[in-house]
């Protein structure tokens, strides 16, 4: 299990050759289990290849306990497990990239 901090909808975060924007956070039940994933949108501004934008899918894993405690930044966690089984993936890939219209999905 893991501790995922959930971001603020809407609210741009630094990265190293740009930024990204959360901009909804959604779950999908697969073989009984809650997946929660979050969509990106991306922005390339400052690499040496050009600028860039995409909508990307994070799919921090299995729910395990929502919401349960703030961080010092008053952002909630959450307690997550990580998908890892290669079949599952491709099947959540696939829903996820179906239904979202994204470019990629990245797991944690």
């Amino acid at each position: 299990m893991v501790k995922y901090t959930h971001l603020k909808i809407n609210q741009d975060v630094a990265a190293p050759a740009g930024y990204y924007t959360p901009e909804k956070e959604s779950r999908i039940n697969i073989n009984g289990r809650e997946i929660l994933y979050v969509l990106n949108n991306a922005v390339v501004d400052s690499s040496c290849c050009g600028n860039a934008d995409f909508t990307a899918a994070l799919v921090p894993g299995y729910i395990i306990d929502q919401h349960i405690a703030n961080n010092k930044d008053g952002l909630s966690v959450s307690e997550v497990e990580p998908i890892t089984d290669k079949t599952t993936r491709e099947k959540i890939k696939k829903i996820i990239q179906d239904t979202e219209n994204v470019s990629q999905v990245e797991f944690w």
